[in-house]
């Protein structure tokens, strides 16, 4: 998923990006498009706790056999 930052060179937002030790930022310039990678990151990070905790009772419910 994309990280969404404040640019620190220009303030503006944009993706950050870390690869071997170099910061890349890649400007959003749709408001809309800022919009929808925040409501795809809130709904992933929803996904993702959900299928945590079904793996932890699936390993509770294959203890308890």
């Amino acid at each position: 998923m994309s990280d969404v930052r404040t640019c620190s060179t220009c303030g503006a937002k944009a993706k950050y990006k870390m690869k071997d030790a170099v910061e890349t930022y890649t400007a959003v310039q749709d408001e809309n498009a800022f919009k929808k990678i925040g409501q795809l990151k809130k709904a992933m990070q929803k996904f993702k706790d959900k299928a945590e905790a079904l793996e932890k009772e699936l390993e509770i419910l294959k203890a308890k056999l």
